[in-house]
């Protein structure tokens, strides 16, 4: 009763704040979404502190650099863009688009990234003159509820209405329960049994799926430049991103120079079969569940863990599986800085093997492919069932959006129905309003015959 009573007062402010806002113009609206991105910008040393002490997971300085890039890339490609009343016009069709406000969305954002996954589902939801609740991890309430005050305080002086934003002071699965159910659309992310949970609160939801990102080196494609981008991306963040580097498949010519130069670029290959069992003993229990104490840990402490002196300046910790798919619970996705290795002989097989270890965990997510063949990369966007794929790029850094690429910025990556989603794509503001279409007769337009339709 009393959980139910917090979401009721919660959800009133909301609505009453959401219809005050839903008639800003579009130069009101920017100038609040810009000042959220510009709270996190500005603040990105504090938040990124802040983030580490409470959740105890990920790295200082890669946080720091999370908070700069995601703001600046997600405001860039929001300013400009119209979000308010008419949005476009299709006068081929005589179709007139507006964008309506959905309402009040629900936000249940993870430990693993307590900071940057609010402010991008803020902006996208303030972008659409929506109001927001935030149901945070318990690990990540401090960060939360101080995020959420930064924020009003930036957007008060923009004459934005009171409770605009709001967050769960004391989460709890109840409240994050209850709040699916109440409002109007829920953007879910987090861990797999969180989505199954928005799915079935019998609220329209957006959520996400497990990553597990297969990395394939194309012969033809400069080998050192390929570790390089590999290592980049797979030591960001301590490993935590979900669209972060997993397993590495190697031309097998190229296997053991390709392991020399991960050495080279502070990757620790751990190999044989003793190191591979020490590893996976601490990185999964007997179900093949992730253990908790690893996730977004640096390898050093991985290593003290498995009883393997890894040396400090390594940011990665490389293991060989004894199979592919289902054959090695190291195939699955990580959450940190371990990553796996495989050889292989044709390309296909490299294919095959990329999503043999897809269909054990991950299918839908990313994966990504270093190579100078466009016909290989678009057998590999072919064969692969993955929503994206990422191409001569660290994918952690580049899946989300990036200067270089047109995937759309974001945190919230759709995996599609391979992962359970209803989104294949990277969530984005277009995700968060309603649009109504004016259909206006088409002028000139002439109906065709049958034989035109039906005809060879």
């Amino acid at each position: 009763m009393k959980a139910q009573l917090i979401i009721n007062d919660l959800i009133q402010k909301s609505r009453v704040a959401q219809k005050e806002y839903s008639v800003f113009k579009q130069k009101e609206v920017d100038a609040i979404v810009k000042a959220i991105g510009k709270a996190v910008f500005s603040r990105a040393e504090e938040l990124a502190h802040m983030a580490i002490e409470e959740s105890g997971m990920g790295n200082y300085q890669d946080k720091i650099s999370k908070c700069i890039g995601k703001s600046t890339n997600i405001w860039n490609s929001l300013k400009g863009k119209k979000s308010v009343d008419i949005i476009g016009e299709d006068k081929e069709n005589g179709l007139i688009l507006l964008a309506k406000p959905i309402g009040i969305i629900g936000m249940v954002i993870p430990c693993t990234n307590p900071v940057v996954t609010p402010m991008c589902n803020l902006m996208f939801a303030l972008k659409g003159r929506n109001s927001a609740i935030i149901a945070p991890h318990p690990r990540g309430k401090k960060s939360a509820r101080y995020i959420v005050d930064v924020f009003n305080d930036a957007i008060k002086k923009l004459g934005a209405p009171d409770n605009l934003i709001q967050v769960i002071d004391e989460p709890s699965l109840e409240l994050t329960n209850l709040l699916m159910k109440s409002v109007d659309l829920v953007v879910a992310t987090g861990g797999m049994e969180m989505v199954k949970a928005a799915y079935s609160s019998g609220t329209p939801s957006y959520g996400v799926g497990a990553g597990n990102v297969q990395v394939i080196i194309d012969r033809n494609y400069d080998l050192s430049q390929a570790v390089s981008d590999i290592a980049k991306g797979g030591k960001f963040d301590n490993g935590i991103i979900c669209s972060g580097e997993q397993s590495v498949i190697i031309p097998e010519e190229s296997y053991e120079e390709a392991l020399k130069i991960f050495d080279a670029n502070n990757v620790f290959v751990a190999r044989g079969v003793d190191n591979a069992d020490r590893f996976r003993k601490v990185l999964f229990d007997e179900d093949g569940v992730i253990n908790k104490d690893v996730v977004g840990q640096s390898p050093q402490t991985i290593g003290k863990l498995a009883g393997v002196d890894v040396p400090e300046g390594y940011r990665i910790i490389m293991l060989e599986p004894s199979g592919y798919g289902r054959a090695d619970v190291l195939c699955k996705e990580k959450i940190c800085p371990v990553m796996i290795s495989m050889k292989y002989k044709t390309f296909e097989e490299a294919v095959e093997m990329a999503q043999a270890n897809l269909e054990y965990e991950g299918q839908g997510h990313t994966a990504a492919i270093h190579s100078n063949d466009r016909g290989h990369i678009e057998y590999a966007g072919i064969k692969l069932t993955v929503s994206r794929l990422v191409v001569n790029q660290p994918s952690s850094i580049s899946a989300g959006g990036a200067y270089n690429n047109g995937f759309s910025p974001t945190t919230t990556l759709g995996c599609g129905t391979w992962g359970n989603n209803i989104l294949s794509e990277n969530l984005n503001y277009m995700h968060l309003i309603n649009i109504s279409r004016i259909g206006m007769p088409i002028i000139g337009a002439i109906k065709p015959t049958s034989q035109e339709v039906w005809g060879d």
